[in-house]
């Protein structure tokens, strides 16, 4: 089966080449009965006509959940979207690719790790060379792992940190300069209601949600005046993946579409509104 994500053809069995972030893919094709691989590199930069129109859309954490919901609402609701579907998932980042480019929008795939400084600065040269300046930035990648206090390693707590707050900041870091110096971009930062109220055996998580409340609040000073609009949301449970096995039914949960549509909803307002923070929690209240 065969899905294209921009000009570009790209196969279910393709994989990404180790250290070239998003602008070389090895592609098994069929020649004379037998298989080969192929590298397609330097792909043409795409430009918009109208950015506000045709928005390049840059989500971390694509590839399932709330991330590859996302992908999917901006798809169906914007003709002429760009999505940089990011994630460190290649496979699942294909598949979500794949049902937005039926959907109408140029979805193309950028496996990276975003707690890592040095694999963000990649992935920031690959998208400004493809898309030049992304229009908004979703910093959804996140990861939980609970403990109480004196049982977490600091092993662990790293990781909580690296995955929900460093990624934050390295994403931001890299590609909001550039929204900033052309006077217009938009911000989610993925926070929880974890951000909000702590609660027994999430030191990890809660530390680090509550830290990217604090960052979007310094950002959201910062960029006010320079046309970038700085958005914290603090979804509470949601059902995705990582909730199966967990003994509590879907039905208890938000959908993780209707997570999705918030942001898209606050994307479409006019440029002299913001939407600073939005709370979401199941109907019946938190877990």
């Amino acid at each position: 089966m065969t899905a294209f994500f921009g000009a570009h053809p790209v196969h279910r069995d393709q994989r990404p080449v180790r250290g070239d972030i998003g602008s070389a893919w090895r592609v098994r094709r069929k020649s004379n009965g037998l298989c080969r691989w192929q590298i397609l590199r330097a792909f043409p930069p795409l430009r918009c006509r109208d950015c506000a129109m045709k928005p390049v859309v840059l989500i971390t954490g694509a590839s399932q959940g709330i991330g590859a919901a996302i992908a999917h609402v901006f798809a169906r609701e914007i003709r002429g979207v760009s999505l940089v579907l990011v994630a460190r998932n290649a496979k699942n980042l294909a598949t979500v690719a794949r049902r937005c480019s039926k959907l109408g929008a140029t979805a193309e795939l950028f496996p990276c790790d975003v707690s890592d400084e040095s694999s963000v600065a990649g992935l920031a040269s690959a998208v400004e060379k493809r898309f030049g300046t992304i229009d908004v930035l979703i910093n959804n990648a996140g990861k939980f792992e609970g403990a109480p206090l004196g049982e977490m390693s600091v092993t662990q707590f790293d990781r909580m940190i690296a995955a929900n707050l460093r990624s934050v900041f390295l994403m931001s870091r890299a590609f909001v300069p550039a929204m900033a110096k052309r006077g217009r971009g938009d911000v989610f930062n993925m926070s929880s209601i974890a951000g909000l109220d702590a609660y027994p055996g999430g030191a990890g998580y809660c530390a680090a949600k509550f830290g990217v409340t604090g960052l979007s609040k310094v950002m959201r000073a910062e960029l006010k005046t320079k046309g970038v609009r700085v958005c914290c949301v603090y979804p509470g449970a949601t059902w995705s993946p990582s909730w199966e096995g967990a003994g509590v039914p879907a039905t208890r949960m938000m959908p993780a579409a209707d997570v999705a549509r918030a942001f898209l909803d606050v994307y479409r307002l006019g440029r002299s509104a913001v939407v600073e923070e939005i709370i979401l929690r199941p109907q019946l209240g938190d877990l």
